[in-house]
């Protein structure tokens, strides 16, 4: 089957990932985007270096240079301004709960465009493919399903009961979120109506597929499909993955510095450690109070956010990542990780990366005894760092973009099983 996908999507998610395997492999007919950066932009971006511009020129990719690409920039800039505001405003509680009325206005405006578009389409016919992910989709799924068209959607995470896990921590940890989650049922019914009319719904971990099971998708629907990784030529010392003791053992977790990615478990195993040669290095965006920052110990260095092209040196400098998540649909940063030669040390609650014992270890979520336990595996078995870090940049292999285009044309053929081609 040629040129039958539809692809829908806002921002540029996963790097354009599925897009770009789809017309690599001759079945993208057309992608639908927000916003796409035009050869001005991409100029003026690489000689005028804002982070406005910066952020705008990486809308697009040259491997769909050639592709048939829809877009809205002018409406997308509108919208994102309206939106911004709206968050700067300060809205009452009552009628908005942070951002995420502010998702479903654009989720809305976006997949009405995309219907829009599609209306006048000749070319759709039983064969054809819509893909689109959560929460932007809803109004195109409904005209595509009364056309016939076989309609997958993409969820990103765990939804509601990422949610709840969330107000979990908050209760049991008080005084440690910089700001309560506030999510509106709405946003919950738009993405539970999108799973309904969607023929299949990928996520991208069996930790995410159960959840959706929990939440009343039928397993007939579920899909799993892992996220690819592009390791590029990584550019790290030799012995970067080599620890020398008379060196502390340097461990990074890097990511959104927040509840949900476990932060209050990896500060009290840390806490065990004080006396250990061990220094753990805390790097990305903070969403923790001050407060809960004042409790770490002392071998706990908090850096901030980082841009991409920092956070290569960070992999760089580190001996371990550690991925202590509570709930993630997948955390493309293990595969990061490895591929600049990190053994990962992984919780269950996030995509099916690493292989215990070979290039990481995996354990319980919401343990820091387990935690503090394998950092001292490490320092007392420096052999299995170098086995390990020679292990994982081979893993990362298993995540390349053939295989997300194998998974995806393996879904065509269920999907469209029983259809002429």
């Amino acid at each position: 089957m040629l040129n039958n996908w539809i692809c829908s999507q806002l921002g540029a998610r996963e790097h354009y990932s599925v897009p770009r395997v789809l017309f690599q492999n001759g079945r993208l007919a057309a992608l639908y985007t927000d916003y796409w950066a035009g050869n001005a932009v991409r100029f003026l971006a690489a000689k005028i270096k804002t982070r406005p511009l910066n952020s705008l020129a990486t809308r697009f990719h040259p491997e769909l240079g050639n592709a048939t690409v829809t877009s809205w920039n002018v409406h997308a800039l509108l919208w994102e301004a309206r939106f911004g505001q709206k968050r700067m405003a300060g809205h009452r509680p009552a009628k908005i709960h942070g951002p995420f009325h502010g998702f479903i206005e654009v989720g809305c405006r976006f997949a009405l465009c995309v219907r829009e578009a599609l209306r006048k389409r000749r070319d759709l016919n039983a064969n054809s493919v819509f893909f689109s992910y959560d929460t932007g989709a809803l109004e195109t799924l409904e005209w595509c399903r009364e056309q016939g068209l076989k309609c997958i959607l993409n969820q990103m995470d765990p939804n509601r009961v990422e949610v709840e896990l969330v107000r979990g921590e908050e209760q049991q940890w008080r005084g440690w979120a910089s700001a309560a989650i506030q999510v509106p049922e709405e946003y919950f019914a738009r993405r539970e109506r999108e799973w309904a009319l969607a023929d299949r719904v990928v996520v991208n971990s069996e930790f995410s597929r159960q959840a959706l099971l929990r939440q009343g998708v039928p397993a007939s629907k579920l899909v799993v499909i892992p996220l690819c990784f592009e390791a590029g030529e990584i550019d790290r010392k030799s012995d970067s993955g080599i620890w020398k003791s008379d060196q502390p053992l340097r461990v990074l977790f890097l990511g959104q510095v927040i509840l949900r990615k476990g932060i209050q478990y990896l500060l009290a195993a840390a806490r065990q450690l004080e006396r250990e040669n061990i220094h753990f290095d805390v790097v990305g965006p903070i969403g923790i109070s001050g407060e809960a920052i004042k409790t770490a110990p002392g071998n706990v260095t908090f850096h901030g956010r980082t841009g991409r092209d920092q956070a290569a040196a960070w992999y760089q400098r580190s001996h371990l990542f550690v991925l202590p998540t509570l709930s993630d649909g997948f955390a493309i940063t293990q595969l990061e990780a490895m591929a600049h030669g990190l053994p990962v040390i992984a919780t269950p609650c996030c995509g099916e990366v690493v292989s215990a014992g070979v290039d990481g270890f995996i354990v319980p979520a919401r343990d820091a005894g387990a935690l503090a336990q394998t950092f001292r595996r490490y320092l007392a078995e420096p052999e299995l760092l170098r086995t390990q870090s020679a292990a994982a940049p081979v893993k990362v292999r298993n995540f390349a973009y053939n295989r997300l285009a194998e998974n995806l044309i393996r879904l065509e053929a269920d999907l469209l099983k029983g259809h002429p081609c």
